[in-house]
C-alpha cells in the first residue's frame, strides 16, 4: 500500500509541474510592451485551405525590442499572415512591405496594461483551477486506497502531503503571477 500511496502523490506533483509549465507557456502569450516571436504561437493561417500555426509557414525574428519581422517561406502567405495577425486579439498593425510582414510594438497605454494584467489573472486561475483538479483527482483515488484496505493514518497523511503540495505550487503559482505583473505594470 505504501507503494501505490506513493505513485499517487508522484502522480500528483507530476500533474501540478504540468499545471506550472502550461501557465507559464500561455503567459508568454501577453506581451508586456516587448516584442517577442512567441506572441505568434496559436495563430493559424489557412496554407492550402488547412489551419496552420503561422510558425510552420514563416520564420519570426525580432530584430530590437520594439518589432517583430515575419518571413514567409513562399511569398503568397504574406497577405494571410498579415490578416491572421490584423484579426488576433494581440493589438498590433501588421505592416507588409511585399517581402516580409513587420508589426510595431506600440507602447502599452496604462488601460491596456491593466487589461494585460486582468488577462493574466484569468490565466492563473485557470492554472490554480488545474492545480485543486490534481489534488481532487489524488485524494479520490487515496479514497479508493482507504476502500481497499490501507491504513486511515497512512491515508491522513498522504492527504495532507498532497495539501502541502498543493499549498507549495500555489505560491509558485502566486509569484510568477507577481513577476508578470511586474514586467507589464513596469513602464
Amino acid at each position: 500500500m505504501e507503494e501505490e500511496i506513493g505513485m499517487y502523490l508522484d502522480e500528483a506533483k507530476d500533474m501540478m509541474d504540468k499545471a506550472i509549465s502550461h501557465t507559464e507557456h500561455e503567459l508568454q502569450k501577453i506581451r508586456a510592451g516587448k516584442a517577442s516571436a512567441s506572441m505568434l504561437d496559436g495563430l493559424m493561417v489557412s496554407y492550402y485551405g488547412a489551419p496552420t500555426p503561422i510558425n510552420q509557414v514563416a520564420s519570426a525574428t525580432t530584430p530590437d525590442a520594439h518589432s517583430v519581422v515575419i518571413k514567409p517561406w513562399e511569398k503568397n502567405m504574406l497577405a494571410e499572415i498579415e490578416k491572421a495577425i490584423r484579426d488576433s486579439d494581440l493589438g498590433v498593425n501588421p505592416i507588409n512591405d511585399g517581402e516580409q510582414v513587420r508589426i510595431n510594438m506600440p507602447p502599452l497605454t496604462e488601460e491596456r496594461r491593466r487589461e494585460l494584467v486582468k488577462k493574466v489573472k484569468g490565466e492563473i486561475e485557470k492554472g490554480k483551477i488545474s492545480l485543486r483538479n490534481a489534488r481532487k483527482e489524488t485524494n479520490d483515488g487515496l479514497k479508493k486506497l482507504l476502500k481497499d484496505g490501507a491504513s486511515e493514518d497512512a491515508i491522513k497523511d498522504a492527504e495532507a502531503s498532497v495539501q502541502d503540495l498543493t499549498n507549495k505550487y500555489t505560491a509558485k503559482i502566486d509569484a510568477i503571477f507577481v513577476a508578470k505583473e511586474k514586467d507589464i505594470m513596469t513602464v
